[in-house]
């Protein structure tokens, strides 16, 4: 039996490139799936990170895209810094593969169906076995692995049929970013299905052909390094070309230099107080900020906290309060 109709949460957001972000952590965006789910609400959710934000700044079809789901999540730490930033000090990472092994392991979600699209030939079927094995409750009602080109005609009347005679509440999507991001967007209004998760490379992370990192190393931000040791042929070309280009324009962002489509201005330049300051000193704020995220490096800490204080002699002082843990024998 279904709940009674929830209200949906409206969540603040954090502008990045001109991309908006749900300024959430992991239970709010479980929350907010779930509501979804409960209320038949149809749409699609967005993992975000670093390769999606840069895909959407050259192609304003792929903006139109994110600007059209249910839920852009932040995948990547780098949108998480730049939220918190921002002032969404509540924002934290929500990683793809994470994401959909909680709904699978969660009472909450256990009463709807999924259906498994893409990956390699045998990878979803594979994906299905270990779920099943690992979550006895979960439903998981098909799969389809046509590879990782654009449907044929055939191809697409053979996928429909089959999600019209399944009617799987969930759609989870591993085709890789951007090409599962625009697939949603086209084939949701044609699906009888109520949510679909773009979760790039979880099928691949949960099948054990790409080996995931400890916890310190995706805090500090360097997944990509850890995917990049693996896979150096496939990848080089993709961070080469993203992660340069994403720091310069989030420099000009924050500077006040540069302001993307569909970004308001007073979100462009963040903290909001240093908008109409001067640019050097609008580059100094931005130094010391980054200045603060790399002591990350110099040992782990329980809590960082990053505020704007006035002193009798210096305004907008950053104040950084760490306690660092105990580094582990």
């Amino acid at each position: 039996m279904r709940q009674e109709a929830l209200h949906p949460t409206v969540h603040p957001k954090a502008h990045v490139l001109g991309i908006e972000i749900d300024a959430v952590d992991m239970e709010a965006a479980l929350a907010e799936a779930a509501t979804a789910l409960h209320d038949s609400r149809k749409g699609y959710v967005c993992l975000v990170g670093v390769h999606g934000i840069m895909e959407a700044r050259r192609s304003p079809r792929f903006a139109e895209v994110y600007a059209g789901a249910k839920m852009n999540l932040p995948d990547g730490m780098p949108l998480v810094w730049v939220g918190n930033l921002q002032g969404r000090a509540s924002m934290k990472r929500v990683f793809g593969p994470d994401l959909m092994l909680e709904i699978f392991r969660r009472k909450e979600f256990a009463g709807f169906t999924h259906f498994l699209y893409g990956g390699q030939d045998g990878v979803a079927e594979q994906l299905r076995d270990k779920l099943t094995w690992q979550f006895p409750w979960a439903r998981i009602v098909g799969t389809y692995t046509p590879g990782f080109h654009d449907l044929t005609h055939a191809e697409e009347e053979q996928f429909l049929s089959e999600i019209d005679a399944v009617r799987p509440d969930i759609v989870w999507v591993g085709i890789g970013c951007p090409k599962q991001e625009l697939f949603m967007s086209r084939y949701l209004p044609l699906l009888h299905t109520t949510l679909m998760f773009g979760v790039g490379a979880a099928f691949d992370y949960h099948t054990g052909r790409i080996r995931d990192c400890a916890g310190w190393i995706k805090r500090c931000g360097l997944q990509w390094l850890h995917r990049l040791l693996q896979d150096p042929r496939r990848l080089w070309r993709r961070y080469l070309r993203n992660n340069p280009a994403f720091v310069w324009h989030i420099a000009l962002q924050f500077a006040g230099l540069r302001r993307s489509p569909g970004t308001p201005r007073a979100t462009a330049r963040t903290p909001a107080e240093h908008i109409g300051k001067p640019l050097p000193f609008r580059l100094r704020r931005i130094a010391e900020m980054l200045k603060g995220r790399l002591r990350i490096f110099q040992g782990r800490y329980e809590e960082v906290e990053v505020g704007w204080v006035d002193v009798a002699d210096r305004k907008d002082t950053q104040v950084l309060r760490g306690r660092r843990m105990d580094r582990e024998s």
